[in-house]
């Protein structure tokens, strides 16, 4: 039956992705660069109601009052795709830095570049990586949100952390609050595979980290408060629901802080 109704969802998710992006284009292109956010925002909302009637999966935020007005830096857990657009709705004018090369692709590029994304060149250093410093500043000022993930890359649920230090040059470049983000969508739309699971888990959205510190211990704070509260959300996700298939990473980890539980508890 998981089988089935992933296949389903994947139909109707890609389905609804293509023909929202083709039939809603002419008005999207047409509106005001900030309210034509409404129409991908709309998508997102619709992908997670597909995902909740036809999987079973569900999920819950915690923390949104954590969230600061005008420009921040968004650092969220990295595990799916599902954490590149479920939280869209949630903030209020969101902007990520991207490669280059989707910017080419025909209709996505296209409303990336209404939607003022940054692109970059991976392998670039010196002044194309100032020139993306300085748009990105200019971004923030105007009261966007930063998208960053700081571990790079989609990372398995429990995962050791490889956390890239650029985070730390751009809380101390930009001057601005980053607000970590700590989530298990990977145990119910892992990534390199179709299947997705039913279940419910929480997003928690944690206080926001505010300028001013120094760059190695602003580091070291976001991989500690980030990494507890990722403990935590992966013990409840998992006992909450107890049908869910764990994957390696997810499993060792948990015996990992079970096995920290009885030290403590036997010292």
């Amino acid at each position: 039956m998981i089988t089935v109704r992933s296949i389903l969802f994947n139909v109707c998710f890609y389905a609804n992705l293509i023909i929202r992006m083709i039939v809603l284009s002419p008005i999207y292109f047409l509106m005001p660069r900030k309210a034509a956010y409404a129409i991908p925002k709309s998508w997102a909302r619709s992908s997670v109601w597909l995902m909740e009637k036809i999987v079973g999966t569900t999920f819950e935020i915690e923390g949104l009052e954590n969230i600061p007005k005008g420009g921040y830096i968004f650092a969220p857990k990295h595990q799916s795709f599902w954490d590149t657009f479920a939280l869209l709705p949630y903030l209020d004018d969101p902007v990520y830095i991207l490669k280059r090369e989707l910017m080419w692709i025909p209709l996505f590029g296209w409303y990336a570049g209404k939607q003022q994304m940054i692109p970059v060149d991976r392998g670039a250093r010196g002044k194309v990586m100032i020139d993306v410093l300085k748009r990105t500043r200019e971004v923030l000022a105007k009261g966007r949100q930063l998208i960053v993930y700081p571990e790079g890359t989609r990372r398995p649920p429990g995962a050791e952390p490889v956390y890239k230090y650029g985070i730390a040059r751009m809380y101390r470049d930009l001057d601005v609050p980053v607000v970590p983000v700590a989530m298990h969508p990977g145990l119910f739309w892992p990534r390199r595979t179709f299947l997705r699971y039913p279940g419910h888990f929480k997003v928690r959205v944690l206080p926001p980290i505010e300028p001013g510190m120094d760059a190695d211990a602003f580091f070291a704070r976001l991989i500690e408060e980030t990494e507890r509260a990722s403990d935590e959300l992966l013990v409840e996700t998992i006992a909450r629901n107890p049908n869910l298939p764990i994957p390696p990473s997810a499993a060792r980890r948990l015996a990992e802080i079970n096995g920290a539980k009885i030290a403590s508890a036997t010292a």
